[in-house]
């Protein structure tokens, strides 16, 4: 397979997202978040049965595959789980702490993963991880299945008339578009530095083409920093909710996001500084993703929350997308993370608007269809 066609793969994963995940991950309020959430484990256990096959069009479509699931990755669990938490009555402030534990082992479990995808690798070939992630899939079908309860948004509701709900909401609703463009510009970039952090790093006189580059970065180790940055930001994050709301600490967060990221356009050719500067960053993604959390079980209206996320992953996708041309059309090592520096420094504006906004959050309104 040439370098062309893994490149046109890279992008349909994100373009899938961007046009027919919103449609399957917006099912969530009319068919149930559960069943959803069961759709996800088929869609991804589909995507890697295709991983076995050489062909260019059955990647492709486990590629885009990928791309639904991954709507409802980041949709369907959240929009239960809020449901579920304000439904049983547990207190408000616990959901913070939910968001918080949920991202510290997500980094936990990102460390485990690859490792045991390593070693699935070494013993079985480059094909085995995603055998190992089909049987995880297949693990978490089963207990979705067996112990979740279903929840709706406005399930009574044409499909039709739930977008139509979900756009009315962000047209009349400043802080659900605060929202949507914070997660878009912040999440545009954070994925930016997924694709460019060992560029960015990699010393001035090795190339992409060098056989040395892999020997050059220790990729395992600057992986392992980052998901421990991760958990210092989770755990940053419940101390500082614990004295403000995350609508007054994200500006902050989000200003020193966008500072960070300019350490390679700054200090280009410097790894120490550079990799502080990431390092940096990724505290803040650990504070960023329960916050937003936080935010948007506050502000989005149940009957149509899953419809929202979904809406909001179109211009996050579209961003990802862009950033991928500029890097395939080779960008200077580095620095195409000046425009996700850009992006993040123009989110700092949105949290701002809630100081304006109602002291008091949306109330959930719980129904059962």
């Amino acid at each position: 397979m040439t370098t062309h066609q893994i490149k046109i793969l890279f992008v349909a994963g994100f373009g899938s997202s961007m046009v027919f995940g919103t449609v399957v991950g917006s099912f969530a309020d009319k068919y149930g978040r559960r069943n959803n959430c069961i759709i996800y484990g088929v869609l991804y256990g589909m995507a890697c049965v295709t991983k076995h096959f050489g062909n260019f069009w059955v990647l492709m479509l486990g590629r885009l595959l990928g791309g639904v699931a991954t709507s409802i990755l980041y949709s369907a669990f959240e929009s239960w789980v809020v449901y579920e938490h304000s439904a049983r009555g547990y207190d408000s402030d616990s959901l913070n702490t939910l968001f918080s534990q949920a991202t510290l082992t997500n980094s936990l479990v990102a460390v485990g993963a690859g490792l045991a995808a390593q070693l699935a690798a070494d013993c079985f070939g480059f094909v085995a991880p995603f055998d190992t992630s089909l049987l995880v899939l297949i693990i978490m079908v089963i207990v979705i299945g067996c112990t979740w309860t279903e929840n709706h948004g406005d399930c009574s509701a044409p499909l039709t008339q739930t977008f139509t709900s979900a756009i009315n909401a962000i047209k009349t609703d400043p802080k659900i578009l605060c929202l949507g463009l914070i997660q878009s510009l912040f999440e545009g970039a954070m994925y930016t530095f997924v694709l460019e952090w060992t560029p960015a790093l990699t010393p001035p006189d090795k190339t992409e083409f060098s056989s040395e580059l892999r020997e050059a970065i220790p990729h395992g180790h600057i992986f392992a920093g980052f998901m421990v940055a991760i958990m210092i930001g989770s755990s940053l994050f419940k101390l500082l909710c614990a004295h403000k709301r995350p609508e007054w600490f994200m500006r902050i967060v989000l200003f020193v996001s966008a500072m960070a990221l300019l350490a390679p356009v700054v200090f280009h050719g410097n790894q120490q500084v550079i990799l502080s500067g990431f390092l940096v960053f990724e505290v803040c993604v650990g504070i960023f993703w329960p916050s937003l959390s936080t935010m948007r079980s506050n502000y989005v209206p149940e009957e149509a929350r899953s419809t929202i996320m979904n809406i909001f992953r179109i211009p996050l996708n579209l961003i990802v997308v862009i950033m991928l041309l500029q890097v395939y059309l080779k960008v200077g090592r580095g620095k195409g993370l000046s425009l996700p520096s850009l992006s993040m420094y123009d989110a700092t504006y949105w949290p701002g608007e809630f100081f304006f906004a109602d002291e008091k959050g949306d109330k959930l309104v719980c129904k059962q269809c």
